[in-house]
């Protein structure tokens, strides 16, 4: 059976389940304001950009390519790390080389690209973050963590946050790569999820989850704790009847949200579901004990919009603001949770997960990109998670794509470097 086979059956059985950031100076008439596909769907992924980039002889580990790609819109640059111990500069509009950095391992990581010094922090498997010129590729500084780095780093004013695989958050000078503070957990006992979570910073405060189960809040400037670290096993032991959960990690990365109530940090246990907690006091807001297994979180918004005035609702009412929490897992599905005030955490849609796994979600032209690592990539509608569209290059994927406007790269297992482009169908 053909690669495109099995997409086309995959298709007609709506199985996918499946985040993505936003390069090229894209069509930046597509974006969330735009109608959706509901009432139009086979919308058309085309190919833009392929090229194998991975070098074969220098690729190790496991045969995937994970990570995402980082964009630079204005430059026209995607930067993106592979197996092959490199981090690569690429032109968005055809995947050609700029530069090229190698490391002393996979470079599986989230690059982080910093406009205003023109920059590109990254980590590697090797132990550091490093941090080279956007340009040429040449180092600015090596920081040496002690375990593996593949989250994305964040921000905030003079100061970058790291985490690693040993569950150490690091503030280091973005511009030196001084260290200021760093915070660690010792690991929890018993098993562990592979992966781990990155940090978030928001408004003076940095997020930052751990294996051991818990949440924590610390000063950006200093590190001191804002709350004191909250147990998501104890929550999941609760769920589960008292019975000890077998896996205690919260794997997902922060992500920060205003509501009317108040601003939120959703986070997810693996085993104790997803959570919101109150970004000041970490109390528990509310939490979805279903949606287990979840390693990835993403916030999906769309503005308010008028009807296009050539489809079925042409002359209608504005259509209402629309937002939904995203939870990846590859034990339970790809779940979108409402978060109407009224009815926040619930169920909105849930997609089954084909044999294998499957990245986050990613917003491109009205649909969800995302990809499973043994039936390609699909785009997906966000109103009921159902495939509109996919392609397989018989590899699968699990690097998480990154889109801007209506295009989108990503890499395959087999290292090839991947550009498409979204077409939401043309109403008539």
């Amino acid at each position: 059976m053909t690669a495109r086979r099995r997409v086309a059956i995959l298709l007609a059985a709506t199985a996918p389940t499946l985040a993505c950031a936003t390069s090229d100076r894209a069509d930046d008439r597509v974006n969330a304001a735009l109608p959706l596909w509901m009432h139009h769907p086979s919308g058309a992924i085309q190919v833009i950009a392929r090229r194998q980039l991975a070098i074969s002889g220098l690729t190790s580990g496991e045969d995937y390519e994970r990570g995402r790609p980082a964009l630079d819109p204005e430059h026209g640059r995607v930067f993106v790390g592979t197996a092959d111990h490199g981090l690569y500069a690429l032109r968005s509009s055809d995947g050609s080389s700029i530069w090229r950095f190698e490391t002393l391992a996979p470079v599986q990581s989230e690059p982080l690209y910093d406009p205003v010094l023109d920059v590109v922090y990254f980590g590697s498997n090797d132990g550091a973050l490093y941090a080279v010129h956007a340009r040429d590729g040449a180092l600015v500084f090596r920081f040496m963590t002690g375990a593996e780095v593949s989250r994305s780093p964040a921000i905030s004013g003079d100061l970058l946050f790291v985490a690693n695989g040993a569950d150490q958050l690091f503030a280091i000078d973005r511009r030196t790569g001084k260290q200021r503070w760093n915070v660690h957990r010792g690991s929890a006992l018993g098993m562990e999820v592979a992966g781990y979570a990155g940090p978030l910073a928001d408004r003076g405060k940095v997020y930052m989850a751990f294996s051991d189960g818990h949440v924590g809040a610390y000063d950006a400037t200093d590190g001191t704790e804002r709350w004191t670290p909250v147990d998501l096993s104890a929550e999941a032991e609760q769920s589960a009847g008292g019975e000890a959960p077998r896996y205690l990690d919260v794997d997902t990365t922060p992500v920060v949200d205003e509501l009317p109530t108040g601003r939120v940090v959703y986070v997810a246990s693996y085993a104790g579901g997803v959570f919101a907690l109150d970004a000041e006091t970490g109390a528990r807001v509310w939490v979805n004990d279903k949606a287990v297994g979840v390693t990835e979180l993403v916030l999906w918004t769309e503005p308010a919009h008028a009807p296009s005035p050539f489809g079925p609702y042409a002359g209608g009412p504005i259509v209402p603001a629309r937002k939904l929490l995203l939870a990846t897992s590859s034990i339970s599905g790809l779940w979108a949770l409402d978060l109407d005030p009224a009815r926040a955490g619930q169920v909105k849609w849930r997609v089954s997960v084909p044999e294998g796994g499957i990245t986050a979600p990613c917003a491109l032209a009205g649909a969800l990109l995302v990809g499973t690592t043994r039936y390609g990539l699909f785009a997906l509608s966000p109103l009921d998670g159902k495939a509109m569209d996919g392609l397989d290059l018989g590899t699968g994927f699990a690097e998480t794509p990154a889109a801007f406007g209506d295009r989108a790269f990503t890499m395959s297992n087999a290292g090839t470097f991947l550009g498409v482009q979204v077409q939401p169908p043309i109403v008539r």
